[in-house]
């Protein structure tokens, strides 16, 4: 089964932080990405831009409105995913887990609802 990962973190928090902690943080990332490419889980995966890049889009009465920036203002934000295929759900868990942005943020684990 696959499940999307989201990697949830606080952007002004996240932009505080060193040079050297950033570059650890992005050695991190490798690692843990090469270890789900070599184990098979891995479907997909990127960083996000900021949020300040986003646009949100809405269709009412037929016309289409744009907004600049997410949809929701909220102390994290999406900042990346994992696409993984897992067993099960306690499999997806796991490797979200080892996501090193669990660590000061959140990780969403969500199946994927394949359609035929």
């Amino acid at each position: 089964m696959q499940y999307l990962l989201m990697i949830y973190q606080n952007e002004a928090e996240y932009g505080k932080i060193d040079a050297a902690t950033s570059k650890k943080m992005l050695e991190e990332y490798g690692a843990f990405t090469q270890g789900i490419i070599q184990s098979g889980n891995f479907k997909a995966g990127d960083r996000l831009q900021p949020t300040t890049t986003a646009t949100t889009v809405r269709v009412r009465d037929g016309k289409t409105l744009t907004t600049d920036g997410p949809f929701a203002e909220t102390r994290e934000q999406l900042g990346g995913y994992y696409l993984v295929e897992a067993k099960d759900l306690d499999a997806a868990l796991a490797i979200a887990a080892k996501i090193p942005g669990a660590r000061f943020g959140s990780i969403e684990v969500r199946p994927i609802w394949v359609y035929n």
